[in-house]
């Protein structure tokens, strides 16, 4: 794994933190070259604690939430990149898709991460997730000869939402998160500015742990992440 790319893009600053963060460490931990993107830092719908210090600024806000997701990304070994496109609502425009599409040229992943297509509490996942799905269509010129430059196309898969069968999300993909879940600890704990989110992904590790390891009867798995596939993937043999 020491040559692939992994590209994590959330809607907000520390989605990936909570749905990804294992996943992303035990890439990098093999040798692999991770960057999470963030369209928005979440400053209006999901910083809710800062918002309680007095005097308190958007503009604060998001330094905040930037500082705080370097060292996420920084904690699992990932770089982070912020498109800072507003949240609540996230309007991803024309510009914006080309400008990811431009980066995942660039990055050439070998493996996309996003949000679900659908999710009844959130306006602002599914926009991320479109934005996603086009540029990434858009970086490989939809597996063609094109006259423009390209990537090769990536693995496309979803991170699990908060509340999975309400989205849709069939877990397709188990990733055993065990030897590298303090990595995510140390990265959920980066996020102040959602602590009480911690205990809740601690439990759902927990939780695909138990599912994995009745999957593989792999007894040594003891917190593990979900995603769901969105395209096939190609092997030699099964």
């Amino acid at each position: 794994m020491s040559n692939r790319r992994m590209m994590v893009v959330g809607a907000h600053s520390a989605d990936f933190v909570w749905r990804a963060a294992g996943a992303v460490a035990c890439h990098t931990e093999a040798g692999g070259e991770a960057v999470v993107v963030a369209l928005s830092y979440g400053e209006r719908g999901e910083s809710g604690k800062l918002w309680e210090q007095p005097g308190q600024t958007e503009e604060n806000v998001k330094r905040i939430r930037h500082t705080e997701a370097e060292k996420a990304a920084a904690a699992v070994g990932a770089r982070f990149e912020a498109l800072d496109l507003g949240d609540y609502p996230l309007h991803v425009g024309p510009e914006a898709v080309d400008r990811l599409a431009e980066m995942m040229r660039d990055f050439a992943p070998n493996v996309v991460l996003t949000h679900p297509e659908h999710d009844p509490f959130n306006p602002d996942h599914p926009a991320a997730h479109a934005a996603v799905a086009k540029a990434r269509l858009l970086t490989s010129g939809a597996g063609v000869a094109s006259g423009f430059r390209t990537a090769p196309p990536s693995e496309f898969l979803v991170f699990e939402p908060h509340q999975p069968e309400l989205c849709g999300f069939v877990p397709s993909v188990y990733v055993d998160i065990t030897p590298v879940f303090e990595r995510k600890v140390e990265a959920m704990a980066a996020m102040q500015a959602q602590q009480y989110l911690q205990d809740y992904y601690r439990q759902r590790a927990e939780q695909r742990g138990n599912h994995a390891r009745k999957v593989t009867g792999d007894s040594g798995i003891r917190q593990a992440e979900a995603f769901q596939r969105l395209l096939p993937n190609a092997v030699t043999a099964l």
